[in-house]
């Protein structure tokens, strides 16, 4: 079992928490991490775009010109694909692009991009973090202790609100719960701050 330092609310090291090796200390696994990124960004797709089809396209109605005898190809409609301002064959419609990976897969993916950021000493582990009321300065002035810098994920437990609201009005950091935790958020921030109880829960959910 590894150990990582733990560090109070006021930025003090508060000793250190052994981690499971199995989720923090395991050989990260790129391909699966790659494919599980390309799922979520798949995920993230609204998928709106549309255009319209000859059914869709107004007008044309009447019968442009009649059959036979005219010397011209024959034609039932100037909204047909082939007619300036027809219609669109086989484009895009609303559809979702979302798909899911198979669990045993996801489930490496969060092991291989949390042990890289243990591994690279991105993952900053907080005893606890209590706010009396939701406090963007007293958040501000925790990651000025900490001496943290950049795109910062922070990872509370479920009923943490006030650390949540304390920290979204900070532009580079995300705040989001241990339930919610997923590779995408993990390896677009460039340190990942946790409670203890949050890695706890965790460890428990990939243990």
């Amino acid at each position: 079992m590894a150990n990582v330092d733990v560090y109070q609310q006021s930025g003090a090291k508060n000793g250190s928490t052994t981690i499971n090796d199995a989720i923090f200390a395991i050989e990260p696994n790129n391909n699966v991490i790659a494919d599980v990124v390309i799922m979520q960004q798949a995920s993230l797709r609204q998928g709106t775009h549309a255009v319209k089809n000859r059914s869709a396209v107004r007008g044309g109605g009447r019968k442009p010109w009649r059959q036979k005898g005219t010397g011209r190809a024959r034609q039932g409609s100037i909204r047909s694909p082939q007619w300036r301002g027809g219609g669109v064959v086989f484009g895009p419609t609303p559809r979702s692009y979302a798909y899911k990976v198979p669990r045993k897969v996801y489930r490496l993916a969060l092991k291989s991009v949390f042990s890289q950021k243990v591994a690279d000493k991105e993952l900053i582990v907080i005893d606890e973090l209590k706010f009396d009321k939701p406090s963007t300065k007293e958040f501000q002035t925790l990651l000025n202790k900490l001496k943290v810098q950049g795109r910062t994920l922070l990872v509370v437990e479920a009923d943490n609100q006030n650390a949540m609201l304390s920290a979204q009005n900070i532009a580079r950091v995300k705040a989001i719960t241990a339930d919610n935790v997923n590779v995408l958020d993990i390896i677009n921030n460039q340190q990942t701050i946790i409670t203890k109880a949050a890695l706890a829960k965790i460890e428990e959910a990939l243990g």
